[in-house]
């Protein structure tokens, strides 16, 4: 038997290795705000945590009601003793320390900017919210990605739900505050969550809504979770879909282009959850490492996608929250954390020809890499290491038939991807 293994792994051989450029200027990155202000350890800890994942951004939010309860006397001086920019600050100068670009968004008014209100309603009218970026802009010079609010179509984030009020108090406003800060800084819009709720509007309707309310911004912003367990990257489940998920990114980025041109599509929160926890909305924890993989790829075949943002990095530890971390809320490593780093797709197979697509994230540069096969007694890697393209990123073509299990592996990182079995 060991002979006859031996003998197919020979035959097994890389057929064609190659550099592939991903979706021009596409990032992959992943957002926990909770995780990285009060996670486990030490804040350097855990930043090195997203520097060992190769986050190539991370999103972050600005809570405007928590670092200003209290009307600042300057709104626009960000050194106003009422601004309180603490643990905010020390995460943000965190990422500049390594080199990791922040995505911030904008989000939450306090009680004195809002009628009194909880921090989803919206701002009465004024500058407060221009003031406020002005000086988010100011204290961070460094941070030139942003978003303003987060999934207004829905009342759990934006009350009243209103696009003409979403543009004229939060988004117009914020854009011209930062543009005049930096002409670096990027504003996207929308940040539109995947369905109408009950309450809300379809992130369609809201796009339109905003586009007739005279919607500035540099980017589209959606967050295309999917809305039933059975979908995935590329397959939705219902019939006549009006959902903008994951399964439908051809479709919003058409959508996109049709309100507001050949915009950047940004992808800000995306995930999975897991069975464990969730056993009524989670998939498997091998179903949700390898849904990490094809995401990416979905996006890199995408033009004008730019953004992907993985959410989370830690399960929430309520059931009623969400699950879909890379590690469980008691600190266990799921195969998604290794996925994360090492994400790999198969793009089409013929016969015994397997397509792949991967990454190597972690590193800077080409890097280089191996497409292993279990032979029943171990891995061995099918025609030695290779390199990435400049970005880590490669496209192989390899000889391994349906139901081979295959794994990428990179001498950058300390571990192997999750395998994937040929399909």
């Amino acid at each position: 038997m060991r002979g006859g293994v031996a003998a197919v792994v020979a035959a097994v051989a890389l057929v064609a290795a190659g550099a592939a450029q991903a979706s021009p200027g596409a990032r992959f990155g992943i957002q926990d705000d909770a995780w990285l202000k009060d996670g486990p350890g030490t804040l350097q800890q855990r930043l090195a945590t997203l520097q060992g994942l190769g986050a190539g951004v991370v999103r972050f939010t600005l809570r405007w009601d928590e670092i200003a309860p209290t009307q600042p006397a300057s709104p626009t001086d960000p050194t106003d003793p009422a601004y309180a920019w603490g643990q905010f600050a020390a995460v943000l100068q965190g990422l500049q320390g390594l080199g990791i670009p922040a995505l911030v968004t904008l989000y939450g008014s306090p009680r004195w900017a809002n009628g009194g209100h909880p921090p989803n309603w919206l701002p009465s009218a004024g500058t407060s919210f221009a003031d406020f970026a002005t000086a988010a802009a100011q204290e961070f010079p460094w941070v030139h990605l942003w978003t303003i609010w987060n999934e207004p179509n829905g009342r759990v984030f934006s009350v009243p739900v209103s696009p003409s009020l979403y543009v004229q108090r939060l988004l117009n406003p914020g854009y011209a505050a930062l543009h005049a800060a930096s002409g670096a800084n990027l504003v996207a819009g929308g940040v539109t969550s995947p369905r109408r709720e009950p309450t809300g509007m379809s992130p369609l309707a809201f796009m339109q809504g905003m586009r007739a309310a005279g919607a500035h911004l540099d980017a589209y912003a959606q967050n295309p979770y999917p809305v039933d367990r059975g979908e995935t990257p590329f397959h939705a489940t219902c019939s006549a879909c009006t959902t903008l998920t994951m399964a439908r990114l051809s479709t919003i980025r058409a959508d996109v282009s049709e309100v507001f041109g050949a915009k950047p599509l940004w992808l800000t929160e995306y995930g999975y959850q897991t069975n464990p926890p969730d056993r009524l909305l989670g998939v498997s924890w091998s179903q949700q490492a390898a849904f990490i993989g094809q995401a990416a790829l979905h996006v890199w075949e995408q033009p004008g996608a730019t953004i992907l943002i993985q959410f989370l990095v830690r399960d929430e530890p309520s059931l009623g929250g969400w699950q879909s971390g890379l590690f469980t809320n008691g600190g266990v490593q799921k195969p998604s954390y290794r996925s994360f780093a090492l994400p790999l797709a198969q793009l089409s197979r013929s016969g015994s020809r397997t397509a792949l697509w991967g990454q190597v994230r972690p590193g800077s540069g080409s890097r280089p890499y191996a497409i292993q096969r279990w032979t029943g007694g171990g891995w061995r890697t099918l025609g030695g290491a290779h390199s990435t393209g400049p970005d880590g990123t490669f496209t192989v073509t390899v000889t391994a038939p349906r139901g081979a299990k295959l794994r990428l592996s990179s001498s950058a990182v300390a571990f192997a991807s999750p395998q994937l079995v040929v399909a």
